[in-house]
């Protein structure tokens, strides 16, 4: 199963009209972002909040490098190398944050750079 796959079984509302790959793929990254950026605003009262949405990201991330090292994957080799790096550094990058060493700032901004690329925009904030 890959990345979609999963994010449609899990995100998904079967009562809803079917989406492409990207429109979902979108939508679970703002969903997460927006969580993010809601923990993030809360201060250290929303670390508990945070937390969650970090784990939430890092699942997310994990099912992507899942999907981009899939022999199936048609994305090519060069963009997936470079999304495969992006899920690396944003494995790191949340357990720095999850000790208290690093800020998720710069997940937040990874994560709207993937839906600016979804949704060939370039104006996502």
């Amino acid at each position: 199963m890959n990345a979609h796959a999963l994010a449609v079984a899990s995100y998904g509302n079967p009562t809803t009209a079917l989406k492409t790959a990207r429109s979902a793929e979108y939508d679970v990254i703002a969903r997460i972002t927006s969580r993010l950026r809601w923990a993030l605003d809360a201060g250290g009262a929303g670390f508990p909040a945070l937390a969650e949405a970090m784990t939430e990201n890092r699942r997310l991330w994990t099912e992507f490098a899942i999907d981009l090292a899939s022999p199936e994957n048609q994305l090519p080799e060069g963009l997936r190398v470079q999304l495969l790096n992006l899920a690396q550094f944003t494995m790191k990058q949340t357990d720095a944050v999850l000790e208290g060493r690093g800020s998720a700032d710069v997940l937040v901004e990874i994560n709207t750079a993937i839906m600016r690329g979804l949704s060939g925009k370039a104006d996502i904030s």
